[in-house]
């Protein structure tokens, strides 16, 4: 249906009307929702980070309404990797009153072109899109808009043929989660189906996800960002982003984990702490990193990557995700002698040995759609259900 059939109303984005991210940054087209403060971004060069953080993972439009149609007007920043597949547009999931509606993508945006084998990347900008919706009930309603949770998406305009207003305060506990890219969502089908976002729905809890692709490296800036950042339930995942970018050995890793924790705890000192150590991982189970991607499979159009460590360095410090987990689970027992608010979960209880049997990561690295969802209901079971660390997260 074309877009002049509507009266349209413009409704400024404001930050009353934005879920999940940690600061708006005002753009020439509009707004850029960030999941790292600007404090943290200043410290960090790195241009992952950059990128992982600006991709609005569990970052959601939320508002009330009678509205039976409505457009988003976007500028997506879309990865092109060289040698490798095109990656489909990201996905604009919309509920109401919490129920899928929906999904739609935006065409055009931005280009960032990778090239993996020399390490290069090239920005090409390109034209805003619109996403829309139509045909939803009359009624007054709670509508969200979930953003492409691998697209870095800048917010132009939003509208609608009815006024709408913030969503009111649900009461619901407010889990804060940080992890790698697994956690961040990637190569799930849609940001709605991303593990964090299945587990906080199935738990009835409210997420602020700062799953940060390649970038749980136990950074002080992002311990920062948890301990300013309100919450009533925190959860890290650590290990693979250690161990595939080869970044630091054991004797560094134990006391970074404990300065994490104390950095966190300053702000949150006393409310559960759950502290969650890789998913199974074949290829960097006893084998260190770095990790790099596999040349040899770019002309089959697979994306795949490979661990280039050599296991006899273990010896040396080197870390695998074995030894991270004899690590995480020999730190966690330590500290919860003093702390009982704080709690472990082996990442293999998620996604274990008979998993990788069922459902093999597709590129070695990343769960793919089933994957995540399993991972998703296992947490909700495990971490937020009866007898879990956060149990009692629903209100």
């Amino acid at each position: 249906m074309s877009s002049t059939t509507y009266d349209w109303i413009t409704t400024p984005l404001t930050a009353d009307l934005v879920r999940g991210a940690l600061d708006l940054e005002r753009t020439e087209h509009g707004l850029l929702p960030h999941r790292l403060p600007a404090r943290a971004r200043a410290q960090c060069t790195d241009p992952q980070l950059h990128m992982a953080e600006s991709q609005p993972s569990g970052v959601r439009l939320a508002f009330r309404t009678r509205a039976t149609a409505l457009e988003l007007d976007t500028l997506p920043t879309k990865r092109v990797y060289v040698g490798a597949p095109s990656r489909p547009d990201g996905v604009y999931d919309l509920l109401v009153d919490g129920r899928p509606a929906g999904s739609a993508s935006v065409t055009g945006g931005n280009t960032l072109t990778i090239d993996v084998a020399v390490g290069t990347a090239e920005r090409r900008p390109g034209p805003v899109g619109t996403v829309r919706f139509s045909g939803l009930p009359g009624a007054v309603k709670d509508v969200e808009i979930w953003l492409p949770h691998n697209e870095t998406t800048e917010l132009v305009a939003l509208r609608t043929d009815a006024p709408v207003e913030p969503v009111p305060d649900a009461g619901r506990k407010v889990w804060l989660h940080h992890g790698s890219s697994i956690s961040h969502g990637s190569d799930a089908a849609s940001p709605t189906t991303t593990w964090p976002v299945l587990a906080a729905s199935l738990g009835g809890v409210e997420l602020t996800n700062l799953g940060l692709g390649g970038s749980a490296l136990l950074d002080p800036f992002t311990a920062r960002t948890l301990r300013d950042t309100p919450a009533d339930l925190i959860s890290v995942k650590l290990g693979i982003n250690l161990v595939n970018t080869d970044l630091m050995r054991l004797r560094a890793f134990g006391p970074a984990v404990h300065g994490f924790l104390d950095t966190v705890r300053e702000g949150h000192p006393d409310i559960p702490l759950l502290v969650v150590s890789p998913i199974l991982c074949p290829i960097h189970e006893d084998t260190p990193g770095p990790s790099a991607a596999d040349l040899s499979a770019l002309g089959s159009g697979q994306l795949r990557f490979r661990a280039t460590g050599d296991p006899a360095e273990r010896a040396y410090g080197k870390l695998t995700l074995g030894v991270i987990r004899e690590e995480l689970t020999r730190i966690v027992r330590q500290r919860a002698a003093e702390d009982p608010h704080l709690h472990h979960l082996d990442g293999r209880d998620l996604y274990g040995e008979a998993d990788v049997a069922e459902l093999p990561l597709p590129d070695n690295l990343h769960p793919d759609a089933a994957t995540h969802r399993r991972i998703g209901e296992r947490f909700a079971a495990l971490a937020l259900g009866r007898g879990g660390p956060f149990a009692g997260g629903a209100c």
